[in-house]
């Protein structure tokens, strides 16, 4: 047996090629290769976006980051462009106030109710027709006045029968007086009995008695009478009648004929915290005027002026308060009973104090501030003390003068040093607020001029007309009408020179119009430059989607 012959090795299977497994494998590759590709120019369509909107838009000029900037260049408070919020300079637009002096009082408010001084509901006295109304429904009457006429002639039946039977009384009292004297000559000269004349002085008193009760009947009938006559029991204004004319009236009836509220004075009962009865009682005392004002529920309009009158005896102790009453002359009949009104009590007065809006005072690490303008239109900050608040006034301690301009409006684009530009406190005293509406794009200027040649040597520079059809990225929004408008300059051309509506305001809602022609020209820059920001976004997520 041949020991150095080998057997044969079997020969090693290869892999296994299945066609179908192979196909899906390259189909895969594909995919995989297109997605990567389409990933890549989405990038690339991202980076040439951003590059065009911060290098053509943002510095070469005419986009949103030349049109909101300022003087300096950079990029208005929320516009979101890389100057950010607070640009060092960026000229704001604010409204302003020159501190003063002036008196600041001090104050109580609260809630008060109207109370008539007096109330009276007139009622009948006699039973009856009611024949007459002497009033009108809501007049002011005096007191004794009359208001109603009863029918008079049971009562005037009744005192006539009172008085014949008085007249006869009295007749049989001078007859029984008469006997009286001769019976008592008879008795002078014993031609009489004693008991006679006894019995004679008798009747007359008897006699004068029922004369005197006669006498009252003739007065109670003629007290009925003028219970006819329904008069005013009090001075005061008369509220609706309660009966008609031709209505029998009695005397039980629970509404009466009318009432009367007196209401000149009107009093006013309110509480405060028992903590100012001090300062109310000194007052009280020194008989000093606590001056009370009335003023309707949502403060805004002041109804009238009184003085304080008493206060309760008592401190409320569920709510610590004591009630306090005012009375007003309340001539004009402002005050009506039951109204519920909002009062405040004077205290004390600062004489000459300095004061600044109370708007503009702010609150910060360093405590109470406000913005003040200088000389050059910029601002700095002042640290004050505030003290009390009269109205929209308080009063403040701190390195101010009279006149220093206090910004009010605006405050929150501030920073120290910021330059700004004054505009008026009404916005419809500013720019182009009073500009006549313009609703045609070929509607001619004020002067005559064609709407096409408004801007003047600014759009004969350059500036191209706004574009009517709707741009890529729009997205239906009729805000973004605005970012078709001409330049910053082209676009304030207008309201700069003479107040002429931009044509491009054609395009956006009335709504939307109105709000902007409102806006000072950097606001309106800043709310352009925040519209074309919205519509870059949108544009590069629709990118980024396909």
């Amino acid at each position: 047996m041949n020991t150095n012959n080998k057997l044969p090795c079997p020969p090693v299977p290869g892999p296994v090629r299945i066609p179908g497994v192979m196909r899906r494998h390259r189909q895969q590759g594909r995919a995989t290769s297109w997605i990567l590709a389409l990933v890549v120019l989405a990038a690339a369509a991202g980076g040439w976006w951003w590059w065009k909107g911060r290098g053509a838009d943002g510095e070469a000029g005419g986009g949103p980051a030349r049109a909101a900037s300022g003087p300096g260049g950079a990029s208005p408070a929320g516009a979101g462009g890389r100057g950010g919020r607070f640009a060092a300079n960026r000229v704001q637009p604010v409204s302003v106030t020159p501190a003063r002096l002036q008196d600041i009082r001090h104050t109580a408010s609260a809630i008060g109710t109207i109370s008539a001084s007096n109330t009276a509901v007139v009622r009948a006295q006699v039973s009856g027709v009611l024949q007459q109304l002497h009033f009108t429904e809501g007049q002011q009457v005096k007191a004794g006045q009359p208001l109603a006429q009863i029918d008079p002639r049971a009562f005037q039946a009744a005192l006539g029968q009172a008085e014949g039977q008085l007249a006869r009384d009295k007749a049989t009292l001078d007859n029984a007086r008469i006997d009286l004297a001769r019976y008592q000559d008879l008795l002078a000269k014993d031609a009489i009995a004693r008991q006679q004349v006894d019995t004679q002085q008798a009747t007359v008193r008897q006699l004068d008695g029922t004369v005197k009760a006669d006498q009252a009947a003739v007065d109670s009938a003629r007290l009925q009478v003028t219970y006819t006559r329904v008069l005013a029991p009090i001075s005061g204004r008369v509220g609706l009648k309660q009966v008609d004319i031709g209505n029998v009236v009695q005397t039980s009836d629970a509404n009466g004929v009318v009432s009367i509220t007196q209401t000149r004075p009107i009093a006013l009962t309110f509480a405060v915290p028992s903590a100012l009865l001090p300062q109310v009682t000194a007052g009280l005392k020194d008989k000093a005027s606590l001056t009370v004002e009335a003023w309707s529920r949502d403060g805004k309009t002041r109804l009238a002026t009184g003085r304080l009158a008493t206060a309760d005896n008592a401190i409320d102790l569920s709510t610590d308060t004591i009630k306090l009453k005012a009375l007003f002359p309340n001539e004009d009949d402002a005050l009506y009973p039951n109204q519920s009104v909002s009062v405040k009590l004077q205290l004390a007065t600062e004489a000459n104090r300095l004061a600044v809006p109370a708007a503009a005072v702010l609150r910060g690490a360093q405590g109470f501030y406000v913005y003040v303008v200088g000389p050059d239109n910029t601002v700095s900050t002042r640290v004050v003390q505030t003290g009390a608040v009269d109205g929209d006034w308080m009063a403040v301690d701190g390195p101010l003068q009279p006149g220093d301009r206090i910004v009010v409006d605006g405050v929150d684009r501030l920073r120290e040093g910021a330059k700004v530009e004054v505009i008026a406190n009404d916005p419809k005293q500013r720019a182009g607020a009073n500009a006549a509406p313009r609703r045609g794009r070929g509607a001619s200027a004020p002067g005559g001029a064609a709407s096409g040649a408004r801007g003047g040597s600014r759009h004969a520079s350059g500036a191209s007309a706004p574009a009517t059809s709707a741009a890529p990225g729009d997205s239906g929004n009729p805000a973004d009408a605005a970012l078709r408008a001409p330049t910053a300059e082209a676009r304030n051309d207008a309201a700069q020179s003479g107040g002429e509506r931009p044509a491009w305001l054609d395009r956006l809602p009335p709504d939307l119009q109105d709000k902007v022609m409102k806006m000072s020209p950097a606001e309106r820059e800043a709310w352009i430059a925040e519209r074309r920001a919205e519509r870059a976004k949108r544009q590069a997520a629709s990118g980024n989607a396909r």
